[in-house]
């Protein structure tokens, strides 16, 4: 098996289970003697829960009832991210020293669902402290690395799952996206990677505010699909069945904008140019567009909301581990954002639900005279792991600023931590702010034979389109048999 392993998808993996032709124990076996062959060079695995897996493989589990799912994707390793989705009875750490004895007692939705799918947990992915930054550096479990080169960014915050992918470990990985944190790694990795419109996911956003939904990175669209049918609260099969559907001509607005970057770098403009191209080979009308938004309210509103997040998680961290949160705890930038949420982001937050409320029917409106957006996935290729850590005046900046809150500090701050992340991964915030469908569709490599995202998305609840569009744009530009070298280690 080790061998054939990397030449399926899961749906291809699971139908071998199915067929009798492997078992799951023999499935779990050789994911497991990946993880171990490539990981030490990834660092993408925070948590391994392999003889657990092995025994749900064999038909047995702990006590007897822990055992294997028997749906469609019976006996298919999986991995989940280790930030918002608890699996019983596994530490969730968050990726922070806060949380890293916190072992949470009952499966989130998400995870429940993918057991019932039948995938085989056997591990947790890394992810930046709390899923602050779009790059993988915790400063307790240190950075995942690409396998497209080594010391460079998989992006974030579900980098571990990409980097996991990416290298042949699993065929697919659980992934959340709040602000690009599905379609970042996707794009830096060479994956699909899918977010789902916000009434599709498995459980609805508690409120308008609430920006994260859960799905996975892949390598094949219909892993994808078929994954979100199983786990969603839409139609059964819808998806599925879509990307076995003719996508029909559709009117695609091309959007060069950087929207919260600073600029598009040439490799992402040509990236865009040949995605056009592509498109309109296929019988698409591609024509540019504008999206007409003050992005810079979008910003403020979009780290309001941030920033409101990192207040619960860090400030009342209590009410999650029972334990009360401390300075040395968090990752300076964690402690910062959490206390900017406490000071400015309390008080802006209904402003910023209502630019939320009135950008949203901006875009609807937009989308009434297109069916699907083209724009970028970041700004540029992935960089350099470390070339977007804050400098030591930074974080003696935010060390004195969490201490003596002076609000117009505490904004300028704010301003200027977010252009630095925003200047490369500003153009996926959007459609989370909407709640809209949006997809990084790995068709471009650059020069240096890095992967370059393009980015699609679609109106809203009308996932069935950009899955449609994404089956039509891997037949005509095959991605899944190309792989970093790493992948090939055995």
């Amino acid at each position: 098996m080790q061998s054939e392993y990397l030449d399926y998808d899961a749906i291809g993996l699971a139908e071998l289970v199915r067929s009798g032709q492997v078992s799951a124990r023999e499935l779990i076996d050789t994911a497991i003697s990946r993880a171990e062959a490539v990981d030490p060079a990834l660092n993408a695995i925070v948590l391994k829960d392999y003889q657990a897996a092995r025994d749900r493989a064999s038909g047995g589990g702990r006590n007897g009832s822990d055992t294997l799912g028997v749906g469609p994707l019976a006996g298919v390793p999986y991995l989940i991210k280790d930030l918002g989705a608890p699996v019983a009875g596994l530490r969730m750490s968050m990726g922070c020293r806060h949380f890293q004895h916190f072992t949470p007692t009952e499966d989130s939705l998400i995870v429940a669902r993918s057991k019932q799918a039948g995938l085989n947990i056997f591990g947790k992915t890394n992810t930046p402290e709390i899923g602050q930054m779009p790059y993988t550096e915790p400063e307790l479990f240190g950075p995942t690395r690409n396998p497209w080169a080594l010391d460079y960014t998989t992006g974030g915050s579900s980098g571990g799952a990409a980097a996991a992918v990416a290298g042949g470990v699993v065929p697919l990985a659980h992934a959340a996206d709040g602000g690009g944190s599905i379609r970042i790694p996707a794009s830096c990795c060479g994956l699909f990677g899918y977010k789902p419109s916000n009434d599709v996911q498995p459980q609805p956003l508690p409120s308008a505010g609430d920006l994260a939904v859960d799905h996975a990175v892949s390598r094949s669209v219909r892993d994808s699909a078929l994954l979100l049918d199983l786990t969603s609260s839409g139609k059964p099969g819808i998806f599925f069945r879509a990307v076995a559907e003719p996508c029909a001509p559709l009117r695609i607005g091309y959007m060069e904008e950087p929207q919260l970057a600073g600029a598009l770098s040439a490799d992402v403009k040509a990236a865009l140019d040949d995605a056009a191209k592509l498109a309109e080979s296929l019988g698409h009308r591609v024509e540019p567009a504008s999206f007409g938004l003050d992005f810079n309210a979008i910003a403020h509103a979009f780290l309001v909301m941030w920033s409101i997040q990192a207040k619960e998680i860090v400030l009342h961290a209590d009410r999650i581990s029972g334990q009360k949160p401390k300075r040395a705890d968090f990752e300076i930038a964690s402690w910062a954002m959490a206390h900017i949420g406490r000071r400015i982001g309390e008080r802006d937050l209904p402003a910023a639900l209502e630019t939320q409320r009135q950008v949203t029917a901006q875009m609807a409106a937009l989308m009434t005279r297109y069916d699907v957006l083209l724009t970028p996935t970041l700004a540029a290729a992935p960089f350099k792991i470390g070339a977007k850590q804050p400098t030591q005046f930074e974080r003696f900046q935010m060390h004195v600023l969490s201490a003596i809150p002076i609000e117009p500090l505490l904004r300028r701050m704010l301003s200027v931590s977010a252009k630095k992340a925003f200047d490369w991964a500003g153009c996926t915030e959007l459609f989370n702010f909407t709640g809209q469908p949006a997809m990084s569709v790995p068709l471009y490599w650059n020069a240096r034979g890095m992967p370059i995202g393009v980015q699609f998305a679609g109106r809203l609840n009308d996932d069935a389109t950009l899955f449609r569009l994404a089956a039509q744009l891997e037949a005509a530009r095959p991605w899944f048999a190309r792989r970093p070298a790493l992948m090939t280690a055995r």
